[in-house]
Order: structure tokens, then sequence, then C-alpha cells
């Protein structure tokens, strides 16, 4: 494997053989419909992400496909859904036959460190599929696993947490929660501090359904607007991070009584992949150095592979 938009580095993966991994505990054996929202067309698909996590000197004597994998287990016991299949039933209604089948996992190693991955670690990812691999028959919507896991050690001693979620399963808050829960898991806890609860009747369209008002979001466009639809020729897509005198910089934009509702502190950081309209990237990359107060030396870097700003 070649890394793209760096020192041309290659590298190699070595990948155990994947498993399933089903809950700790017998878990209730049932089918659970998913909301009327769920079975949307444009929700069918998967969604991955990536978490890179440096060495840790504590940990030296660790391994933590191990850990990760132990985790996993206690967590579907609470999470048992996603160890279940999708299916269809009339009208291509989903649900989901909780049978404790299990998320598929798998534990690799590669042969390089952090620190040779270069800039190469913001989205676009050119190595996902090194980092997840697709495991043949595992992309489907029905009757596949809801959840792919691939835990990556690197020579340093850091590791790579790459994972896909089917989106109808879950959505980013969804997502966000699990992983929260699997990390105190992870650390020892034997129960996740934030329970879930499944409760999607919630979301179901009334028998008969009664419209009470226009969503003009679901409107289709008229043919005469199709010249003034934005395609992928003049799209842009850049990477941004926001650290923590960025974050500061931005708040001075929310209103007093908002300033202190994120939980952002320390060294921490938040990546963000845009794609917008060229010129409009152009103008908001321009409007947001002024807002955090950057010079012309921390503007937006890009080559033809890789778009990101070294610090913003």
């Amino acid at each position: 494997m070649e890394l793209i938009g760096t020192p041309l580095i290659k590298f190699n993966v070595r990948r155990c053989e994947p498993e399933l991994i089903s809950p700790a505990k017998p878990t209730t054996r049932e089918l659970k419909p998913l909301s009327d929202i769920d079975d949307q067309e444009g929700l069918r698909g998967h969604v991955s992400f990536i978490h890179i996590y440096r060495n840790d000197p504590k940990m030296r004597n660790v391994n933590p496909a191990s850990v990760i994998r132990e985790a996993l287990a206690k967590v579907l016991v609470f999470y048992y859904p996603l160890a279940g299949r999708l299916k269809e039933g009339p009208a291509r209604k989903l649900m989901v036959d909780c049978s404790d089948e299990g998320v598929l996992f798998i534990e690799a190693e590669a042969n390089l460190t952090l620190m040779q991955f270069g800039d190469v670690l913001h989205p676009p990812f050119p190595c996902l599929e090194e980092l997840l691999y697709d495991v043949p028959g595992s992309s489907g919507i029905l009757d596949s696993p809801l959840l792919l896991i691939q835990v990556t050690r690197l020579l340093c001693g850091g590791f790579i947490f790459a994972s896909r979620f089917n989106h109808t399963m879950c959505d980013g808050q969804g997502i966000v929660q699990f992983m929260t829960a699997l990390g105190e898991m992870a650390q020892g806890a034997s129960t996740p501090s934030t329970l879930p609860i499944w409760q999607r009747e919630l979301l179901f369209a009334r028998d008969p359904p009664r419209v009470t008002c226009t969503h003009h979001e679901y409107d289709e466009l008229a043919e005469t607007n199709k010249d003034k639809i934005v395609t992928s020729d003049n799209m842009t897509q850049k990477t941004f991070f926001f650290g923590s005198a960025e974050v500061s910089a931005l708040r001075r934009f929310v209103p007093a009584h908002l300033q202190h509702s994120s939980n952002f502190e320390g060294d921490s950081g938040i990546m963000i992949c845009i794609y917008l309209d060229t010129p409009v990237m152009e103008r908001f990359v321009k409007e947001l150095n002024k807002m955090v107060g950057h010079d012309n030396e921390h503007k937006v870097h890009h080559d033809k592979k890789l778009h990101y700003v070294s610090r913003l």
C-alpha cells in the first residue's frame, strides 16, 4: 500500500481472520421495527469512521485489540440490536431481528508508525480500505452484520480504530453514544453511563396518515432548475482542524448564554470535512480565517490529492 499526499511510503497490513463478536450474555430474541424515518432509501447505506490513538506508555504491555474485543462483547449486551440482522417486511418496512449473530471484528497490525502517515491523517483518507477491510458479503443492508470494526496496531505503539455502521440503525448522535459506551466498558465499567432506549415507534407515521404541514425539502426540482444544480465538477473538498485556540476564537461569536454549552476542553481538536461550490469555499475559508485571527501563514494549503488546512 502506498500513501497519497505524503512522501512515497509503502506499508503492509497483516490482518487476522474476521470474527463475529456476540453479546457476552444472552439477550432478548425479538423483532424490532425501525422507524419510518429509518426506512428512507437515502439511509440504506453504511457510514465509516476512523479514530487515531497515539502511543500511551502506560499501555505498553496491553493489546488494544484484545481490550476492545472484550469491551465490545460487553457493550453489545446493552446494544444487542446491533448484533442482529436487518429484515424487510411488507412495503419494504425495515426491522431488526435481534438474533445475537454478532458484529464483525478484525485485529490487524501495520508495519509503520503514526508519524509516517504524515498529512494523510485527515479526510479523504486514501488508505481506508487497508485500515477498514471490506469483508466479502458484509456490505449489504439486509441479512448482513450491522457493524464492522478493525483495530490496527502500529509500530510506535499507537493504533487506529476504524468502524463501519449500517446507517439505518444509528444516526450521528447514536454512534457517539455507542462509542462512548464502548470506551467506558474498555476502561472497566460494568454498565454504560447512558443506557440506550429504542422507542422508535414514536417516529411511526400516523395510520391513516395525517399531514399537518408541507415539507418543501422533499419537493422535486422543476426541470427548468436543473442547470442551477451544483455538480461535482465545480465542487471543492477541504478538511479543517479546529484546535483549542480556534474554538476559543469562534466562541466570541456565540451568544453569551451559549458560550459554555460545549464540553470541548484542553488540547482536544475537531476535524471537519466540508464539500462546497468552489467560489463559496474560497469565500468561506477567507471569512473563517478572519474570524479566528489567522494570518496568511495559516491559510489553506492543498495539493491535487488532499485538501487541508495547516492549523485551522
